[in-house]
């Protein structure tokens, strides 16, 4: 799914809970001759399908030094996005943060939610995050699921749990 606001306005009245905040990397300077590391990936942390909460962008670093710069387009694409999937159902600034507030998922699935992020000045931002999506509300965990000692799902490298006996 795709949605797109076009930010009027970035005075709000809720406060955004920063739980559920990535900050951009990669915009610290390199002295010469030195080599940059790779911003890392970023990601959420994993929400219940039942879920509609407020996944925030912070893209202060890339404005520092430019107070006057504001966000003002937001387009959200999520994928996979069919039938169940994450969807993006509101969008809004604070500052220099984007929030979504995102709902719905199918538990086990990693999605990718690809922000773009236009300003007054002219700058275009665009990042990948990744958000899990996990059963968290009551209920027990399958048997078939291998589990820690303490009871945490065993992930494989693309953060799909790891059944018994496959």
């Amino acid at each position: 799914m795709t949605i797109q606001s076009n930010i009027a306005q970035s005075g709000t009245v809720w406060r955004p809970s920063n739980a559920r905040r990535v900050v951009l990397d990669g915009f610290s300077p390199v002295p010469r001759g030195g080599s940059g590391r790779s911003p890392s990936v970023l990601i959420w942390p994993e929400k219940d399908p039942s879920d509609v909460l407020d996944y925030e962008i912070d893209i202060g670093p890339a404005i520092l030094g430019n107070e006057g710069d504001s966000i003002t387009v937001v387009n959200v694409v999520t994928t996979p996005n069919g039938v169940n999937d994450i969807v993006a159902t509101r969008v809004a600034v604070d500052g220099g943060i984007a929030v979504l507030w995102i709902a719905g998922g199918i538990a086990g699935k990693i999605y990718v939610v690809q922000v773009t992020i236009s300003t007054d000045s002219g700058r275009t931002l665009r990042r990948s995050i990744l958000l899990p999506v996990q059963t968290l509300a009551g209920g027990s965990v399958p048997a078939s699921i291998l589990t820690t000692s303490t009871g945490a799902i065993v992930t494989d490298q693309n953060g799909n749990p790891i059944l018994l006996g496959s």
